[in-house]
């Protein structure tokens, strides 16, 4: 057992124990590129990855997808830009005044950006358009970064709780409905079995995940949440992502 501990270690026990399992065992397997702890963990065969998830007539059919902002979706971030898909990606960590930029393929190859910067988290905050969550298009595919996953279509972040909150607030908002695709990438050492990864009642189930070895279809058929679960969202969040605040008060006052 790990002596290490993760950023936002401390919320739920359990999924910490899952991830430090998931994160030492990607070092020790020499599977990881880069840092894993607090991390969302690039590995060998993110490329492959990406492919897989490519194949699919979900993918195939998008023309608008949302992915993580972490290293190892930059092939799926470059595949959507190469095919032609308006890419929208979040800032890292939800740091600044804006949440989200739109990466417009079109646009990039108009100012000379290559694809394979405008991929990079580094490349797209400096090429991409800076824009709200309520100028985010209607998705029509949507790639989540996963620290562990379970064939049935659990998951867990690196535990700060982007994810489930950018999720919940493209539901509330209409963005991402019940039927679009949520999907992510992961190295084969990341599955773990159901009971390791248990669902919330604001936790968005996955349709896909895509490994270096295979394509799993989840089948998941799970409720999906209808909004922000607000009680969910812990106080260092609020303190942490500039913008959430007043977020928060523009979409009730929607609700008003």
């Amino acid at each position: 057992m790990s002596e290490k501990t993760g950023r936002w270690a401390g919320r739920n026990s359990d999924k910490d124990a899952v991830r430090g399992a998931v994160w030492d065992a990607l070092e020790d397997g020499g599977m990881a590129m880069g840092p894993t702890w607090s991390h969302i963990p690039n590995f060998i065969g993110a490329d492959m990855a990406a492919w897989r998830l490519a194949q699919t007539e979900a993918w195939k059919r998008a023309k608008v997808v949302k992915c993580n902002p972490d290293p190892p979706q930059i092939p799926i971030r470059l595949r959507a830009l190469y095919e032609g898909k308006m890419l929208y990606a979040p800032v890292p960590y939800l740091t600044r005044e804006f949440p989200y930029l739109r990466i417009d393929p079109a646009r990039l190859k108009e100012k000379g950006v290559s694809f394979e910067l405008a991929a990079t988290s580094e490349g797209y905050m400096m090429h991409g358009e800076r824009i709200g969550f309520e100028d985010v298009a209607p998705i029509d595919f949507a790639v989540v970064g996963s620290v562990a996953v379970s064939r049935s279509g659990g998951r867990t972040g690196k535990g700060a709780g982007f994810a489930d909150l950018e999720t919940g607030i493209f539901r509330e908002l209409g963005i991402i409905g019940s039927q679009t695709p949520m999907a992510t990438t992961v190295h084969s050492s990341q599955l773990v079995p159901d009971e390791k990864v248990f669902m919330m009642a604001h936790d968005s189930p996955l349709d896909f995940v895509a490994t270096e070895a295979e394509l799993i279809v989840t089948g998941n058929d799970a409720p999906r949440p209808s909004g922000v679960a607000w009680d969910f969202v812990q106080e260092d969040q609020f303190e942490q992502i500039p913008f959430l605040r007043a977020l928060r008060e523009r979409m009730e006052a929607r609700q008003a």
